[in-house]
């Protein structure tokens, strides 16, 4: 089966304005708990539009809410939205377009391509210069979509081609806390 062919937007929310009149129809945004609505997604007219709210957190942390299967549950709804549309243009979000977008577009392309889950993770080096998906994110997709780990080795894959193209990124990694997800 191949990738999906829909149009798709990776961004954080300072690049929202540059999106708004390019004809997205579905818009996701993965924001932290208590972040306000981007008041740029007004510049968007009839869209499809899923808020959902989770810190960009890999493990559970006293006064953070980490991402639950129920959020992913909800995300893999807006994919079977946008999948049923011919032609749609979506456009994934958080705050800065780097963990939980690019985590919610790998299991968007890999929702609906069973056994391409490294080519649609591989993708993403396309559709945005930077990134670091978010683990829980996959991990939760993985077992939703009954892939027996698929998501994950393409996440691996995705990462390992990373920092082969772009090595000074993990010192960036380890500082940020999440060295434990480097690529051996």
């Amino acid at each position: 089966m191949p990738l999906p062919d829909h149009k798709l937007i990776i961004c954080g929310i300072p690049e929202l304005p540059h999106h708004a009149m390019l004809g997205v129809s579905h818009v996701l945004s993965i924001i932290d708990t208590h972040e306000p609505r981007p008041p740029a997604l007004d510049e968007f007219y009839d869209i499809d539009h899923e808020l959902i709210r989770f810190d960009d957190v890999v493990a559970e942390y006293p006064g953070y809410e980490a991402c639950a299967p129920h959020h992913i549950e909800r995300l893999l709804d807006f994919g079977e939205r946008a999948h049923a549309r011919a032609g749609s243009h979506m456009l994934i979000h958080c705050h800065a377009g780097i963990s939980r977008s690019q985590a919610a577009a790998g299991i968007l392309m890999c929702q609906h391509a069973p056994g391409r889950e490294e080519e649609s993770f591989l993708r993403l080096l396309e559709l945005r210069k930077h990134g670091w998906p978010n683990t829980r994110m996959v991990e939760f997709a993985d077992q939703l979509l009954k892939r027996e780990g698929a998501l994950l080795r393409g996440l691996q894959a995705y990462r390992v081609a990373l920092i082969a193209a772009k090595p000074h990124l993990r010192d960036v990694i380890r500082n940020i806390g999440r060295g434990h997800e480097l690529p051996e």
